[in-house]
């Protein structure tokens, strides 16, 4: 779930601390420098979308472990995938959408699109501090990868 800052915003990863569009600008030049609009345009080029895993959930702040997960809906992910047939890969921005990707998703239909690829990466948040900028820049390298391999 987008956080209070990204809601406030309508925007993801609104909040300025989070490394998201920093680690975008650098693998495809969506940086933050860019208008919002722009961003999203240059990743959309790029072949690369964004998506929550939660449509909906109650979450007091802003905290991943804040989501109370008796509350939390997924988004149809699979109707998402179907009407996207090329959609070959999933990165995870962080460990609990993953979770809560397997939980949500793929436990109620688990031959859901055996031709994805899916791949936890570290969060992006400023709350996940195990790791600085490059090395959330190295590990993310994953999906510029994967998008230069489908091209």
């Amino acid at each position: 779930m987008p956080s209070v800052a990204s809601l406030d915003k309508q925007e993801y990863y609104g909040k300025t601390q989070n490394a998201f569009w920093r680690i975008m600008g650098e693998l495809f030049g969506a940086g933050p420098d860019l208008a919002y609009p722009d961003r999203v345009a240059r990743l959309t080029e790029q072949g690369v979308a964004v998506w929550d895993v939660l449509a909906t959930c109650v979450r007091h702040g802003s905290l991943d472990s804040a989501i109370d997960m008796s509350s939390a809906e997924a988004n149809d992910i699979p109707a998402l995938l179907q009407q996207y047939p090329a959609i070959r890969h999933v990165f995870f921005n962080g460990k609990k959408s993953e979770q809560i990707y397997c939980k949500k998703v793929l436990a109620q239909q688990p031959d859901l699109r055996s031709d994805i690829v899916y791949q936890g990466l570290p969060s992006t948040s400023p709350a996940m501090a195990m790791l600085n900028f490059e090395g959330k820049l190295q590990q993310w390298q994953q999906v510029a990868d994967a998008v230069l391999k489908a091209s």
